[in-house]
């Protein structure tokens, strides 16, 4: 540590080309500009009260139920609990029937609101609901968990800790939908409330609700089963529990069909980080709550398994990587001569991409006061771009070779770099990816290879010889104005998009779902596949019905 040479400040952001890479999205935490820890932190501080209003389950765990959250308005979780045989429980979309399914109402739902969505909840995607309704979501037990968990507390004992600990979860949801999804209330129609003004707000106060029922039910069930003898859920193991969540290709297209958007919640990152890297000093507090989150870290890494070959890899270099930055920090002067500056400055040099991304979600921590307000740039409510038809092409082919170098270098005539194709299944209208070369699907891709669409632009103005606006160009030419379109926004939003071939023949989807995660508040990516994830949410944080007397901030970080 004597030999570094002394630090100066730098406030400037990262630049694209190295935050941008499939390889460090992959690699993203979660953080305090989380959609998740936005919610908790909103509602603690506004002082958010909540209530189970109906509950009328029977002692075969069928029935419906209502809980509110009253904030500003009220939503209301609408409830409808089944009877699910274990033969027909599954995560994959095209499922037809779950152990649960759910609705976020806009306001305190009649009897009448009821029924109606008694004849669509269950039914999913095959049923509809209305602009009153924010989300439509469902879950599934898990098999591992659930019955042990019953039987234990029917008993009057607690369930095992260690089973407890190596799944996480007593339901995981397999789809929260919003924004328009099956008559769902569009994103416009919230999005001018500050309570609903971050992104996935709506759809993340869904699944906070969703985990208080889960562990009511659990405890209604072992009570109808073991009459006076059962006990409920001691507290520090139900608030372990989280809701876990199968995700899978249907979330990859969002980082690339948003670009803005995408823009937005790395800007807000990068900026925070910036800021917190700047800061010439700090205070022992704040010196002391980074020692001690970065500690909880590490024991919730610990706990962190998977048999996936990526996630088996990547854990491989994440943990000895954090003994390293422990060993680092046992001598680190956290206080004064810029410090998180000569951290990271450190960690870029010594440790893994995941560590390093691990150590700034930590440098944030103690600076809500310096970042929070960040995340209200994190929302897009502008609507589609419009194309700037004024624009010079000299102009246009600068932004190309600023902004795409990686993909104007990429040799697109080979197989691998094409080995891919996106496409929508006409059964589900989710979307899937095939293999160019081997399925006849490439009459039915989608535009999700921008790498690809921008090398063709730039190749078509090189040959170009009329006038030299954009406008001229793309009315000869309008198969690229997607291309332009995405051009002309990352000229103004740098992190808008993903710096890496997302048809290559060595894409690991996995890489977006978990950057779209983290920044959901997800812990502990669990691959089944390079093409979907299960994750965990809301462990350690309380229940609403505990919330007003238990500061969330740092609840995603397990106790010592």
């Amino acid at each position: 540590m004597s030999d570094m040479p002394e630090p100066r400040p730098a406030a400037a952001l990262r630049p694209a080309g190295q935050v941008m890479t499939l390889e460090r999205l992959g690699s993203l935490h979660q953080s305090r500009l989380s959609f998740m820890r936005v919610l908790l932190r909103r509602l603690f501080r506004n002082g958010w009260h909540f209530e189970r209003t109906v509950w009328d389950i029977d002692a075969d765990g069928v029935g419906h139920a209502v809980y509110s959250a009253k904030g500003p308005r009220t939503y209301s979780l609408v409830v409808f609990a089944h009877d699910l045989p274990d033969e027909l429980r599954s995560d994959r979309v095209i499922a037809e029937a779950w152990d649960a399914t759910f609705s976020l109402f806009d306001g305190v739902p009649t009897s009448e609101d009821i029924e109606r969505l008694r004849a669509n909840v269950p039914k999913q995607e095959a049923g509809r609901v209305s602009e009153r309704e924010l989300t439509l979501s469902r879950a599934n037990r898990s098999v591992r968990l659930w019955g042990h968990v019953v039987d234990a507390l029917a008993a009057g004992r607690q369930p095992d800790p260690a089973q407890i600990a190596s799944v996480g979860y007593l339901m995981r949801t397999t789809a929260v939908y919003g924004s328009g999804k099956f008559g769902a209330a569009d994103r416009e129609v919230i999005a001018d409330r500050p309570e609903l003004n971050p992104p996935f707000q709506a759809e993340l106060l869904s699944v906070y609700l969703i985990r208080w029922f889960v562990r009511d039910l659990v405890e209604h069930m072992a009570t109808s089963q073991g009459g006076a003898s059962a006990v409920r859920l001691a507290p520090e193991i139900a608030r372990s529990l989280g809701i876990g969540n199968s995700t899978g290709l249907g979330m990859a297209p969002f980082l690339v069909n948003h670009p803005q958007l995408f823009n937005n919640w790395i800007m807000a990152r990068e900026t925070a980080f910036a800021r917190v890297r700047a800061l010439p000093s700090a205070t022992e507090d704040e010196a002391a709550l980074f020692r001690d989150l970065f500690a909880r870290s590490c024991a919730s890494v610990d706990l962190w398994a998977s048999e996936h070959p990526l996630q088996v890899e990547k854990l491989a270099a994440l943990r000895p990587d954090l003994d390293r930055a422990g060993a680092y920090l046992t001598e680190a002067d956290l206080v004064s001569g810029h410090p998180w500056f000569r951290l990271w400055r450190w960690a870029e040099a010594e440790l893994c991409i995941d560590a390093q991304e691990l150590l700034i979600s930590l440098m944030l921590e103690p600076y809500g006061s310096l970042i929070d307000d960040l995340v209200f740039e994190m929302a897009d409510n502008s609507g589609t771009a419009r194309i700037d038809g004024a624009m010079s092409l000299n102009r246009l082919q600068d932004i190309l070779r600023r902004g795409y170098s990686w993909a104007l270098e990429t040799n697109w005539a080979e197989r691998q770099a094409q080995a891919r194709a996106w496409y929508v299944s006409a059964e589900k209208l989710e979307p899937r990816l095939g293999e160019r070369f081997d399925e006849p699907i490439e009459d039915y891709e989608q535009p999700l290879a921008p790498g690809r669409d921008v090398a063709a632009l730039y190749r078509a103005l090189e040959g170009w010889d009329g006038a030299p606006t954009v406008a001229a160009f793309a009315i000869a030419h309008p198969e690229h104005r997607s291309a332009i379109r995405r051009a002309q926004i990352l000229a103004q939003a740098p992190y808008a998009e993903i710096q890496g071939n997302t048809i290559d023949a060595a894409l690991m989807p996995i890489d977006m779902l978990r950057a779209k995660l983290s920044f959901f508040g997800a812990i502990h990516f669990d691959p089944r596949s390079d093409r979907w994830v299960r994750i965990c949410m809301y462990s350690g944080a309380p229940y609403p019905d505990e919330l007003a007397s238990n500061d969330p901030e740092f609840s995603i970080y397990p106790p010592m």
